[in-house]
């Protein structure tokens, strides 16, 4: 009707019913989902440590493993970084049992878009990663007096030298 004041809002119209009933009605299936959600995740955390012992293979360390690729005419600045810093870092978490093993290996690019390097590193479990900026930054500060600030601008500054295409965690998985 042209002219006629709004619907009263305090009166309660059949549409506003179907509307609270759907609403209520998806909360509930939510919470439906939430409590079975629940459920499932608390019977695999007591049934995980039962089926682990299951499983045919036991896990292994963990090797983190990170894609570079070497600016053009930068390869022997970058390197002296790593038989430098990068050298002294891992040398340090190796003696205090951080790091299992690194390597730097070298690879043939087949295209510009792909790395000319991989820094190799392995770790004796996945928990070595719980504190492991604060363990290597606290190697760094030893070795060379350095902040964690200091740290990150020394890495920014060597993206003149090579870029981080990728990092990549894979884990060993070892035979029973």
């Amino acid at each position: 009707m042209l002219g006629s004041a709004p619907p009263d809002r305090t009166t309660v119209h059949p549409a506003d019913n179907a509307n609270t009933y759907t609403i209520f009605r998806g909360d509930l299936m939510k919470s439906k989902w939430i409590i079975s959600g629940l459920l499932s995740a608390a019977v695999w955390t007591f049934a995980g440590p039962v089926l682990a012992d299951d499983l045919p293979f036991k896990e292994g360390p963990v090797t983190d493993v990170t894609s570079v690729r070497t600016k053009p005419g930068k390869f022997f600045e970058y390197w002296a970084f790593l038989a430098k810093d990068f050298k002294a870092d891992m040398d340090e978490a190796k003696k205090q049992g951080l790091v299992v093993s690194y390597s730097v290996q070298a690879a043939i690019p087949r295209s510009p878009h792909d790395p000319d390097l991989y820094l190799v590193v392995t770790y004796p479990n996945m928990a070595a990663f719980d504190t492991l900026n604060e363990k290597m930054n606290a190697i760094a500060k030893k070795l060379r007096a350095t902040s964690p600030q200091q740290e990150d601008k020394a890495s920014g500054d060597r993206e003149s030298l090579r870029e981080i295409l990728g990092d990549q965690i894979i884990r060993e998985l070892q035979f029973k």
